[in-house]
């Protein structure tokens, strides 16, 4: 660090009316987490003001450095920061704070407030997923600018991350911290609040592990600031300047600095207790804390006009260093013109001209597997959507999600016999990690526009789902391969064998599952998924081959099935109720997903000997089918038709409302066994004789 870095006494000030600010906020709304905030005000600072790459005005420049606030409890130190710097919130937002309709809400949210990278809460998320911001900046480096010397590309950046006790006992971040350290992740630098207070106070009650070790061992570059080492808590802000300092110079290892500090300082009497952690100062406190900092307790919400002045100087500094970089970047553009068409189209978020023209198309009659198809599929369109990336949580061969021929993402010293790496490479291996790997995706999508996907098997959603939810709620288009979908996975037993996963993952909002019906569906999810990077998505596929339908070029008829493009709306009329050669209005609907579409066809074939017509809807996606118009869905599903019934190898929740009370659902509402698939199709009645049952249960029902 320069001289720069080394407080003023306008900075010391400037400090000081954060942390009042903090207090004031938490006490105007009665509730909130003002000791983090209080105590961290000085590290925030420091990076806003005299350490990030960052440019105020524009809060997505590609350029910029990262910021993640990994205890999202803490939300004021961000917002602080982003009022100091001039992102756009004021002093009325902070007034406002976790109250209705405010830009400063509980928790940061990505997309509600200007220079919140990610949405944080949850701990251990923002950490995790930080791994996965670096993963990206990397990734597209290599991508657009390979050849630059480190530290002269215009799309070289760094990750910084404030991280507590909390994060770091989470085991997400273990998952993910293994993974930084392996990956050699230089470009990421964790500072660890290391205050020793958690809700349940001092933390040894349930945390004494020595943090440091523990990193050192992942591969980091280590550094301890202790603010409390001369017995007498004294902010060194210069030590933790230098610590930054050679963070950012250690470019081959991500960088952990346990910063030690006193929660809530330097209230009078709460200061390092709990009793700061996670509610209001109360009255007498406040005004302690004031006059300990020379302000006056009778005002809130008070910041001098010279203060705000000198926090704002901020915006003319950085477009100083913005200037800087749009040179080298311009420089960029013109060495490498293709490259910049990329960079453009990325940037834009546009897919190429005419890539679908890539998607295979599997001939009718053959047994595939749909995560078989899937690999075709990704393999296919590989050489066109360079941005696409991802890998398996140590399922690759299971999950089909290799790039042929493509590098591992991995330093070129992580080689194996089986897997080249390369540090810019596209194949991603996330060990036996799952939880980190969705957060990991998380990450990437957050920071690049870059297109990424981890797999592993759908009963291990389970342990992604923090993950896969946050993508959902922050509308960021993760992608996540799952496997072995149902008890067609066979012998494994229950423990693998997803039951209840695909109703659950269902009930998240706007999270996209895509259980598809042959191959050819497949290759139309992916198509849909790909167009849309405002949305996660989940794709469902079996272990086992399905049949591919003969298909038609439209509408179902009475002689064809119908064109695959149906599966673009989530559910469609893939075969006609057909009575005497013609299209006929339905005794029954028959309604199914992924391996059990074949059940529902071969039970329409059986109903029609009965003298039963019964309509075959396949719905991949109910979540694109609910999207669709009223008048798209009632042609599907026609009210008129009482009689329904929908069949999926798995839990029945998903389905009652779509079959109503007359209709019956052909499912699974208990566990699996082990054996080979077929015999449990056969044991758990999920036969194409169940559906025709049910099918005749349901007329009857609504006569």
């Amino acid at each position: 660090m320069t001289d720069q870095a080394v407080f003023t006494d306008l900075d010391k000030r400037a400090v000081d009316t954060l942390r009042v600010l903090a207090a004031d906020a938490v006490e105007k709304v009665g509730s909130g987490h003002p000791g983090t905030a209080m105590s961290l005000a000085p590290a925030a600072y420091l990076l806003f003001q005299k350490v990030m790459k960052h440019d105020p005005s524009d809060p997505t420049w590609i350029g910029r450095d990262r910021f993640i606030l990994s205890p999202g409890h803490t939300s004021l130190t961000l917002y602080l920061q982003l009022y100091f710097s001039g992102y756009g919130l004021e002093l009325d937002d902070i007034e406002a704070l976790r109250t209705w309709d405010s830009l400063t809400p509980g928790h940061p949210e990505y997309g509600h407030t200007a220079g919140v990278e990610i949405t944080t809460g949850p701990l251990g998320q923002g950490l995790a997923s930080a791994v996965g911001f670096a993963y990206g900046q990397r990734r597209f480096r290599g991508l657009l600018d390979a050849e630059a010397a480190p530290g002269e590309s215009p799309f070289d950046h760094n990750v910084w991350v404030i991280a507590s006790d909390g994060d770091l006992q989470e085991g997400v971040t273990s998952e993910a911290s293994s993974l930084a350290g392996h990956q050699e992740l230089g470009n990421l630098t964790v500072i660890w609040d290391d205050n020793k207070i958690s809700i349940e106070d001092d933390t040894d009650i349930a945390f004494t592990e020595d943090v440091l070790a523990r990193y050192e061992a992942y591969g980091w570059h280590v550094q301890r600031v202790d603010w409390l080492k001369t017995g007498d808590y004294a902010e060194d802000v210069e030590e933790l300047s230098r610590a930054l300092d050679a963070a950012k110079s250690e470019t081959s290892k991500p960088s952990l600095i346990a910063l030690r500090t006193v929660i809530g300082w330097p209230a009078p009497t709460k200061q390092n207790t709990g009793g700061i952690h996670g509610a209001k100062l109360g009255g007498e406190e406040l005004e302690g804390l004031k006059k300990a900092l020379g302000f006056d307790p009778e005002q809130h919400f008070h910041v001098e006009d010279e203060v705000i002045a000198h926090a704002r100087d901020i915006k003319q500094r950085s477009m100083e260093t913005r200037q800087e970089w749009e040179k080298g970047f311009q420089a960029w553009r013109e060495a490498n013109p293709q490259s910049a068409e990329l960079f453009d189209r990325l940037s834009e978020g546009r897919l190429p001209e005419g890539w679908e023209e890539n998607l295979p198309e599997f001939p009718a009659g053959e047994a595939v597997a749909t995560r078989a198809a899937s690999g075709k599929v990704l393999n296919a369109v590989a050489d066109v959507l360079p941005e696409l990336w991802g890998g398996s949580a140590d399922l690759a061969g299971s999950n089909n999600t290799i790039l042929s021929g493509s590098p591992s993402f991995v330093p070129s010293e992580h080689s194996t016999e089986k897997f080249e790496g390369n540090p810019y490479g596209r194949n991603l291996h996330f060990g036996i990690r799952e939880h980190a790997a969705a957060a990991i995706t998380n990450g990437i999508q957050l920071s690049v526009p870059l297109r990424t996907y981890s797999g592993t098997f759908l009963i291990f959603s389970d342990y992604q789902r923090p993950a896969v939810r946050l993508a959902a709620l922050m509308g960021v288009g993760s992608i996540f391969v799952w496997t072995h979908d149902s008890i067609g996975l066979g012998e494994d037993g229950p423990t693998h064998q997803p039951i209840e996963q695909l109703a659950s993952l269902r009930a998240i909002p706007n999270l996209d599952v895509v259980r598809p019906g042959d191959p050819n569906e497949v290759a139309v999810a992916w198509r849909e998924i790909l167009k849309n990077s405002e949305r996660p998505a989940g794709l469902a596929l079996t272990r086992q081959g399905i049949a591919t339908f003969a298909r038609g070029a439209g509408e179902a008829t009475a002689d064809e099935f119908a064109s695959v493009e149906g599966a673009a709306k989530g559910a469609y009329v893939l075969a006609e109720a057909v009575k005497d050669g013609a299209v006929v209005t339905p005794d029954v609907v028959l309604i199914a997903t992924g391996s059990e579409v074949e059940l529902a066809v071969e039970a329409r074939e059986s109903l029609a000997e009965q003298g039963v017509t019964a309509r075959v809807v396949s719905a991949p996606c109910l979540e694109w089918f609910d999207a669709q118009d009223a008048e798209y869905r009632e042609k599907v599903i026609p009210s008129s038709v009482k009689a329904r019934v929908a069949v999926e190898a798995a839990h029945p929740m998903s389905w009652y409302r779509y079959v109503g009370d007359a209709g019956r659902v052909v499912g699974l509402d208990h566990f699996g066994a082990s054996a080979d698939y077929k015999t449990l199709y056969q044991e758990f009645g999920i036969t194409s004789e169940a559906v025709a049952s049910a099918a005749q249960e349901s007329i009857a029902a609504a006569s």
